[in-house]
Formats: structure tokens, C-alpha cells, sequence
């Protein structure tokens, strides 16, 4: 996995989504991805995740799956979360597929609604690719959902 950085706040603005893309690191390691309208005033604009972010939205196939994160959620949600991050780019899955990745089972509720919290509560949006799931719930707000799904071809 790539170390893209130690600790801190980036964010950009993308004319793609129309808002910004931030990121929170910790230790080197991606714990949050969020889309703030505009840019935090003590966000820095300066890392290579955030050209990796940009070149992405232009078009450019990444799965991000180098990018070290450090998922800060309850350990049954961190499983559902490692499995959907294996879930390359240009490939979809239901929620049905996402949770026997998971090794849970799909006709039981509690592990599908255990699926669907632990999509709505990703905190690492694109770099995990809710996206990538058919039928959500999903982190990010509709507008990315549907940017982020038609680069894909999705």
C-alpha cells in the first residue's frame, strides 16, 4: 500500500462534482474522504492524492487500491468495507454479491441490513467504492454517486 502522506486535512475543488473532494489523513493513512461545497480554509490544496483524485475524474481509470486507509468503524463494517474495497474499477456488484464477499449471508436481514449500514457509514468514499454497488445506500451525496458511476461506465 501507498503512504500518500503523515497527517492532516487536503482538500481541492473539481469542476467535475462541483464541490470539493477533502481528505483526512492519519498516520499516514486515509481516514476520511469528504464533499464540501468549497474548500476548508485550513485544508492544504498540495498532495498527490488529491492529482490522483483530479486525473480520476478526468477520465483516467484508478482503483486507488495502493492508497493506504485506516478504517476507523466497528469490525463487522470494517469486513463489509475491505470486501467492497476489492471491487475493481469498472466492475459492479449488488448488495446481494457484496455481502457473500463479505462472507455473510444475503438471505439473512441482519446481514443485509449490517451491508447497508456499513455503506451508508463509509467514511472513505471513492477510495472504498460504495459507487460500485447497485441499488446503495451510498456516503456520498447523489451528485458524485452519479459522476463517479458514469466515468466508470456504470
Amino acid at each position: 500500500m501507498v503512504s500518500m502522506g503523515t497527517s492532516g486535512v487536503f482538500a481541492r475543488a473539481y469542476d467535475e462534482l462541483d464541490l470539493a473532494v477533502e481528505v483526512g489523513f492519519a498516520g499516514g493513512r486515509v481516514i476520511a474522504v469528504s464533499f464540501p461545497e468549497r474548500v476548508p480554509e485550513d485544508a492544504d490544496d498540495d498532495h498527490a492524492l488529491l492529482d490522483r483524485i483530479g486525473e480520476y475524474l478526468r477520465g483516467e481509470p484508478d482503483d486507488f487500491a495502493d492508497v493506504a486507509v485506516g478504517l476507523t468503524v466497528p469490525t463487522d463494517r470494517r469486513g463489509v468495507l475491505e470486501a467492497l474495497r476489492e471491487v475493481r474499477y469498472g466492475e459492479e456488484v449488488s448488495v446481494s454479491r457484496l455481502t457473500r464477499l463479505a462472507a455473510l449471508d444475503d438471505n439473512d436481514p441482519d446481514d443485509l441490513e449490517l451491508v447497508s449500514r456499513s455503506l451508508r457509514g463509509n467514511p472513505i468514499p471513492i477510495l472504498i467504492p460504495e459507487h460500485r454497488v447497485q441499488g446503495g445506500p451510498y456516503a456520498t451525496p447523489a451528485s458524485v454517486h452519479e459522476t463517479v458511476r458514469r466515468l466508470e461506465g456504470l
